[in-house]
């Protein structure tokens, strides 16, 4: 039975519609992965070989500062996640991608998709551009760090994802914002 692909496709098309010929061909090299919640996709120390697309539930890239469990992005639905300084470099990723839910995902295989750029430029192009907007939201995200409040932060990520209150841990919500539980019960009471 041929795994239902076309949430990921419409996110595709979102950025740069694609011929039937290179939809076939990335289908090709496409899976459908049900995954536990808390259950981590990629572990630290792995290289990043695998592009995700979330159909269902959300997951985050996070890593250990100091023994310290630090979430540094979610996805959600309709989002795709990955290591993506190790899927370029292919050295070993110092961060994990974890399912906080369970999830249903579409999972690509990033060295059997990057052998079709040549054969597709539309294919190269579309993950260029996707690349290219993950890496604006990187840095906003940075820049977020620097110069927003913890207040401020929080109440982006509120207008972004209403819900993710409902739907994460407090302490993971905290540590993506860069404060302690603490201030972010504090935060949420001025609310």
């Amino acid at each position: 039975m041929e795994p239902n692909l076309s949430p990921l496709f419409s996110y595709f098309q979102k950025h740069l519609p694609l011929s039937k010929e290179a939809e076939n061909a990335i289908s090709e090299h496409c899976s459908v992965l049900h995954i536990k919640k808390n259950t981590d996709l990629q572990t630290i120390g792995q290289t990043c070989k695998t592009i995700y697309f979330i159909n269902k539930g959300i997951a985050r890239i996070y890593y250990f500062k100091d023994g310290v469990d630090i979430t540094e992005s979610f996805s959600f639905e309709n989002n795709i996640i990955a290591r993506v300084e190790s899927l370029f470099t292919g050295k070993p990723s110092r961060k994990a991608i974890q399912a906080l839910e369970d999830c249903e995902v579409i999972a690509i295989n990033s060295t059997q998709l990057f052998k079709l750029y040549d054969t597709y430029p539309e294919i190269e192009r579309l993950f260029r551009l996707i690349f290219e907007s993950a890496y604006v939201s990187t840095v906003e995200r940075i820049e977020s760090l620097q110069f927003h409040s913890a207040e401020e932060r929080y109440n982006a990520l509120m207008k972004e994802s209403p819900d993710v209150l409902k739907r994460v841990p407090l302490k993971n919500i905290a540590s993506y914002l860069g404060i302690t539980q603490v201030s972010l019960s504090r935060i949420r009471g001025i609310k």
